[in-house]
């Protein structure tokens, strides 16, 4: 076949360096942006910080607020309703993570009672080496044999030498430290109490060998085997549930995560406003210095300086412009949302990405990637902006409420129910129904799980 020429036309969308830089900035969280941002500052010696003006350094807006899990990881029989975010004083929250960080850890602790005891210093080496293998909570996962296996032979340390050690290690503080499982912790915790405790021996038997039945809520199996009445299985499940399942937590000196609000919104005669947190906006400029020596010669040595005064350029227009698209977003969401904001979340409606698409005139990824790791202070918390956006369920009027809505009308059924008779999933959606709010049974226990509620059986106490 005899080679040809041909010239063919086509249309190919490129991404520049200065687009591939904004949708990454859009994308990141301003905890994330700011690390790359002190990057550039690093890299670029065209690129530096302006200084705020000392009235406005001076302002009350708050630049970060600790973050809180919201799920709890306590057992399932101990209260687990954690708020997802939480904006306390910031003083308080320099007390704690001061504290926090002159508190010693776990095996500081242990080791110093340790140091403190007659034991000799073998038995000090082996109690030793049963700390270095505790958890976080304080648990011995390994069983004594197979630790006694990975010792060194020349140490002579057999099991039976480890399980006295243990004993020694389970009489330190924190009371239930060394337990090797939540059975044992609890009981270690319950048998340090005072013997004339009231249903002390029924909680250690529970501990013992019935905390399956109690996690399930089996009252009436637990009552046979106690041989007891409502009133002393109540005071014996109470004695329970105030110990500590992880009695090393305390200890744990866990780096405290921390987000920074991009909007503020706030009610000004009557209406709600939405403005930038002037604190998580990073004030940038160039260098007029090597600007101004960059205008003066115009020789080939200079065409680096030249590249990076580019740089400096695009970032500080791709960070104006990240803040004005979240600023916008933020803006179309609290036009949408406003009966939230008067009324929580039972006034949540229905939002989808595509409306506040439509209403800014911006592409739906990107309103993706402005709603991903943003955050809004608002009086009623602190919030995701993804959090606004939810699907919808139909009323019988034809209208349609939002899934937030609902599972807030979950919580509010939940939290005023009979405790010993709780609501089934099945009664929830009646009661929705007879609301107007039609919500299947699977779909109600769809929420609920989302909501971290237990199934009605394991809610139902005496």
């Amino acid at each position: 076949m005899k080679p040809t020429l041909q010239l063919k036309l086509s249309q190919q969308l490129t991404l520049t360096p200065q687009l591939q830089q904004a949708i990454k900035l859009l994308q990141l969280s301003t905890l994330e942006m700011n690390q790359e941002v002190e990057r550039f500052l690093l890299e670029n010696p065209l690129l530096e910080r302006e200084e705020a003006p000392e009235e406005e350094s001076a302002g009350a807006s708050p630049e970060a607020v600790p973050e809180k899990q919201a799920v709890s990881q306590e057992t399932d029989w101990l209260d687990n309703d954690m708020p997802a975010y939480s904006s306390e004083s910031s003083a308080e929250d320099d007390f704690q993570d001061f504290h926090q960080a002159q508190s010693p850890s776990l095996r500081e602790h242990l080791n110093w009672q340790l140091g403190m005891t007659q034991l000799t210093e073998r038995d000090k080496k082996i109690v030793s080496l049963l700390i270095d293998a505790l958890d976080d909570n304080g648990y011995l996962s390994q069983d004594l044999d197979d630790l006694a296996a990975m010792l060194p032979e020349e140490l002579e340390i057999d099991a039976d030498e480890l399980g006295i050690a243990l004993q020694h290690l389970q009489h330190m503080d924190p009371t239930g430290v060394g337990a090797r499982s939540l059975s044992e912790c609890l009981a270690l915790q319950l048998k340090a109490l005072p013997p004339d405790t009231p249903f002390r021996r029924e909680a250690i038997e529970v501990a013992n060998h019935h905390l399956a039945s109690l996690a399930a809520h089996d009252f009436g199996k637990l009552k046979r085997v106690l041989n007891c009445n409502d009133e002393a299985l109540r005071m014996v499940t109470q004695l329970i549930r105030q110990l500590n399942p992880r009695p090393g937590s305390e200890y744990s000196n866990q780096v405290a995560r921390y987000i920074i609000p991009d909007v503020i919104v706030e009610k000004i005669k009557g209406e709600w406003i939405v403005a930038l947190n002037p604190d998580a906006i990073p004030r940038l400029k160039v260098n007029r210095l090597y600007a101004d020596i960059l205008q003066r010669g115009q020789d080939s040595s200079q065409q680096q300086i030249g590249q990076q005064l580019q740089e400096a350029k695009w970032l500080i227009k791709n960070v104006q412009q990240r803040f004005e698209t979240i600023h916008k977003v933020s803006q179309a969401i609290v036009a949408k949302q406003h009966n939230f904001l008067e009324h929580g979340e039972v006034a949540m409606r229905p939002l989808v990405l595509r409306e506040i698409a439509d209403e800014t005139g911006l592409h739906e990824s990107t309103i993706s990637r402005v709603t991903t790791q943003k955050f809004m202070l608002t009086p009623r918390g602190i919030f995701e902006l993804k959090y606004f956006f939810g699907s919808h369920v139909s009323t019988d009027a034809g209208g349609a409420c939002s899934s937030t809505a609902i599972r807030a009308l979950i919580r509010q059924l939940v939290n005023a129910e009979d405790a010993k008779n709780p609501l089934s999933d099945s009664q929830i959606s009646e009661i929705l129904g007879k609301q107007g709010i039609v919500v299947a049974r699977r779909t109600i226990a769809k929420y609920r799980e989302s909501l971290k509620i237990p199934p009605v059986n394991l809610r139902k106490s005496l």
